[in-house]
């Protein structure tokens, strides 16, 4: 009786699940057009679309680092329909402003995880520095330490280097851009020594001579730059600092809708299709069910707490 009668109580849910989805679904993507997290957004949303029958429509709704479309899915009806793609930086921003207008665990249910985009530590070709090491000793040697870019203040590419820093134990100076491109041209100008910049860049420069590629940021060596050690095996253990992407709904999003749009996220992720266009990116897929997603965004919130709290970065 008691089997037949839990049965009952979840026959809705697998009806929803099947019947799910029965109208467009929105995709909203806190950043402009042509971002990375734009990008993502819109393979997935093609290959989700080909499978549903219905369209995923990527809406871009930028502004304030991601957090006005976060809200705007936060206050949404919990029915699968509305959905976020974001960036690392939703676990960033629960620490970098002092006051969210929604929470970031409690207000959303994690769904897939859908990429991974290493950074590359690259220097100036002037540094007289071939890896990791060198670069270490290099600073340590240096009294003020040394100089590094990012694309501006609280990104995924400064807290690499606060990360770096404390982790190396090395002095390092942010220097903040507007924007990727500007420290890059900086990079390469000579005006700063150090960057931590995304793989698609930097890799368009590496042929000049203008600037060294020390090593990549992930846990492991990308399978697209297999000569390029980590930085963790190259002299700094347990280090990681990636820009990452992933999939959430309103909290309250029925369990069986979650679950079917985690499924159908992941047989996308192992399209080879998906996969080409990621690597071209610098990315790469990585599929997780919801649970491992949840643990992997609660770690990765308390990683750059700390980051943040070591870097004095702060966002009113």
């Amino acid at each position: 009786m008691k089997r037949l009668l839990a049965t009952l109580l979840l026959l809705p849910c697998l009806v929803l699940a099947q019947a799910y989805p029965n109208k467009p679904v929105r995709i909203i993507v806190p950043f402009p057009p042509g971002g990375g997290t734009d990008v993502v957004a819109r393979i997935v949303a093609q290959k989700l679309s080909d499978a549903w029958g219905q369209q995923a429509v990527v809406e871009n709704k930028p502004g304030a680092s991601g957090t006005i479309g976060s809200e705007m899915v936060a206050k949404s009806a919990p029915d699968g329909y509305t959905l976020l793609l974001q960036g690392t930086q939703h676990a960033i921003n629960l620490s970098l402003y002092k006051q969210l207008p929604y929470d970031t665990v409690k207000d959303f249910v994690p769904v897939a995880y859908v990429a991974l985009a290493p950074f590359l530590l690259v220097v100036n070709a002037d540094v007289p520095v071939k890896n990791v090491g060198e670069l270490i000793a290099y600073i340590k040697a240096r009294p003020g330490g040394l100089d590094y870019g990012s694309s501006g203040p609280g990104g995924g590419a400064h807290l690499a280097g606060e990360m770096f820093k404390t982790a190396a134990g090395v002095q390092l100076t942010h220097i903040p851009y507007k924007g990727g491109n500007p420290a890059l041209t900086d990079l390469l100008g000579g005006q700063i020594p150090m960057l931590f910049d995304p793989i698609p860049t930097s890799l368009k420069h590496v042929g000049g001579g203008r600037l060294r590629v020390l090593a990549i940021t992930s846990g492991q060596r990308s399978a697209i730059l297999p000569e390029i050690p980590t930085v963790a095996e190259s002299g700094v253990p347990g280090f990681e600092a990636v820009s990452w992407f992933g999939l959430y709904a309103p909290a309250g999003t029925p369990a069986a809708v979650v679950k079917k749009l985690n499924a159908d996220v992941n047989k996308v992720l192992v399209l080879p299709e998906v996969k080409d266009r990621f690597a071209e990116m610098g990315a790469f897929s990585n599929v997780m069910s919801p649970e491992q997603f949840s643990n992997y965004l609660n770690i990765e919130i308390a990683k750059f707490a700390k980051a943040i709290q070591d870097s004095g970065a702060k966002v009113e």
